[in-house]
């Protein structure tokens, strides 16, 4: 039985991750890549799909665990009736092969302390074969190949690979998992204990740039690490999560995909890093989205696969029950053929931030942009999926159009502002043009707030990032009256929904609930210290922080009924939220993307030149 999705910690070697349980589980971890299928997948379909516990015998779930200090080195600690026991779990960053270290360590007493390894490849239907060696036991399927080397003596019984050991104090028991391909020569296992010191040394030494000391350093730190975590080395992508179809409705059908490259979830995710001091991560993306979009660049996707592929056909996996019941188990993603208007804004923005933070410029870029910008002029006024991915009929976002006129207003600055060329009094033409339309049709004079789409009666949260893109100032009446409407009409118990299902007719297409969405709550925290509010925003905040689990993680949403996390996780979108509202929030400079620029002014706004 698979915990609470709060219950697991997460460890990662810039590849792919594995989700451990407060028992000591590994209930889900997918080889040798974040969607490649999963050798662990009891998180979706119970022990039979694949897992690796390594707990004292007889005992249930762990007294305590904690992260090594700013680094993704987890430590879970056992206190039973015989002594105390703890497991280190760690990935190192990817050499040649991924390699799961799990050490064992005596800690008082004399405890006995069993592994128990059910592998279980593509999606828990294909039990490997399983071959023992002297210290080692190597299991083989098609075209992968899993060695589970220990200090301690390998059982094969049933398919599963076991192990026993009694420690005492000081006493300690390694186990490494090493994923290769089955038609080469296995690899060498690494050292454990020079693996735990290596990852540990990784994250510190990556630590040691962040930019930010406020007063929630440990979230933002925690945060961060995990949107690096999640970033795919060999090429630059950066995956939304670890997991698919962990649900938004308990029971329910809401299950995605998250285990790719969403242009949107990957621009936001660099412009916190960015804002606390990491550039690297955005010249690898900008090589990566060079190379995606390569061949077409009017034929943009919303999402990638991690290598930059764009066929991601979702189907079902019927085998897997899913989580708590919550079917189907999707693989792959259908929105990666919707239009979402926003993602061209939203990519140019990020390239702009990738500017002004000092970045060198690179002709393909600028190439790259100017096509995204030709697309844009001709696409702008189409209604489209938006950015919570509609399946039903598209509409004339306005949040979409919002960001098409952010992603022209980047243009603008680009030539005003760092010497590019580019047709600017055209662009500037075309940036009024958005600007006067979301105006006329996107705000509700009779409510006082912008809408979800042209003639909603429904609000969205996206709505809070008007003046965070600089499209109107914070003082504005009409930015006021949206985030009091935001706060109204979408807070439920403390928290922010992204919008509400029923409004306007189901206008999502789908059926269910949902829970609260942690990153809208995160920009409602943002936009109350926006317009002023600094102590309602404070306690928004902290709110948010108080539903992390216990090693600072977050997935998508939260049933505040129930008190539990919801959707997939650890997310991205909710960590860079967290970033950026901890910054606001903080007093930090923000970026330069706040100053309108064009468009109308509103009653007594002054037009910026």
């Amino acid at each position: 039985m698979p915990g609470a999705i709060e219950d697991y910690g997460f460890v990662g070697d810039l590849a792919t991750g594995a989700l451990v349980g407060r028992d000591g589980s590994v209930d889900w971890l997918c080889l040798p890549r974040f969607d490649s299928p999963a050798c662990f997948a009891a998180l979706l379909g119970g022990e039979d799909a694949g897992r690796w516990r390594i707990a004292p015998v007889d005992a249930g779930v762990a007294s305590s665990r904690r992260y090594r200090g700013e680094t993704l080195v987890l430590e879970t600690t056992w206190d039973t009736p015989s002594g105390t026991v703890q497991v280190v779990d760690a990935m190192p960053p990817r050499g040649d092969t991924a390699d799961l270290v799990r050490v064992v360590r005596g800690v008082s007493g004399r405890v006995r302390v069993r592994s128990d390894l059910r592998l279980r490849f593509d999606y828990g239907q294909v039990k490997p074969w399983l071959t023992r060696h002297e210290r080692s036991v190597t299991g083989v399927a098609g075209p992968d190949a899993v060695q589970l080397s220990a200090d301690a003596p390998l059982r094969i019984h049933d398919g599963d690979v076991t192990a026993e050991v009694e420690l005492s104090a000081g006493e300690s028991c390694a186990f490494v998992l090493t994923h290769n391909v089955s038609y080469r020569p296995a690899p060498r296992p690494v050292d454990p204990e020079r693996a735990l010191h290596d990852t540990e040394d990784f994250w510190a030494r990556w630590v040691e740039h962040v930019d930010y000391e406020g007063r929630w350093r440990e979230a933002v730190v925690r945060s961060l690490i995990v949107l690096k975590a999640l970033t795919y080395a060999p090429t630059g992508g950066i995956a939304a999560a670890v997991t698919t179809s962990l649900p938004e409705d308990l029971g329910g059908s809401r299950n995605w995909d998250y285990r790719y490259c969403w242009l949107r979830d990957a621009a936001f995710t660099l412009q916190a890093l960015i804002s606390t001091g990491f550039v690297d991560e955005a010249r690898a993306w900008r090589e990566w989205l060079l190379r995606a979009v390569a061949g077409d660049p009017a034929g943009l996707q919303i999402m990638y696969g991690l290598d930059g592929r764009r066929r991601l056909p979702e189907y079902t996996i019927p085998w897997l029950g899913g989580y708590e019941g919550s079917g189907p188990v999707r693989v792959g993603n259908a929105a990666a053929a919707q239009f979402q208007l926003d993602v061209w804004g939203e990519v140019l923005d990020c390239l702009h931030v990738g500017r002004e933070s000092g970045i060198a410029p690179m002709r393909e870029a600028w190439e790259l942009q100017r096509a995204l910008l030709d697309f844009l002029e001709g696409a702008w006024d189409r209604p489209d999926n938006g950015l919570w991915e509609i399946r039903g009929r598209r509409r004339h976002f306005v949040h979409s159009k919002v960001m098409a006129w952010a992603g022209v207003d980047r243009a603008v600055r680009a030539v005003e502002q760092h010497g590019l060329d580019g047709p600017v009094e055209h662009w500037k033409a075309l940036r009024d043009r958005i600007h006067a339309d979301v105006l006329a049709h996107g705000f509700d004079t009779r409510r006082g707030t912008f809408t979800q789409f042209y003639g909603s009666e429904g609000l969205d949260a996206a709505l809070l990032l008007i003046p965070r893109v600089g499209f109107l100032p914070w003082s504005d009446p009409r930015v006021v009256g949206t985030v009091e409407a935001v706060r109204r009409e979408l807070s439920q118990d403390g928290f922010v929904l992204r919008y509400r299902p029923e409004a306007d007719g189901r206008v999502d297409g789908l059926p269910g609930d949902e829970g609260v969405f942690l990153a809208c709550t995160a920009w409602l925290a943002d936009a109350l210290y926006g317009i002023g509010r600094h102590e309602e925003a404070v306690e928004m905040f902290e709110r948010l922080l108080g539903v992390r689990n216990d090693l600072g993680l977050l997935s998508e949403q939260y049933h505040t009924g129930l008190r539990r996390q919801l959707g997939n996780t650890p997310q991205a979108f909710s960590h860079f939220a967290l970033v950026n509202a901890a910054r606001r929030l903080s007093g930090a400079p923000t970026t330069t993307a706040e100053t309108p620029r064009g468009g109308t002014s509103g009653p007594g706004e002054e037009q910026h030149p």
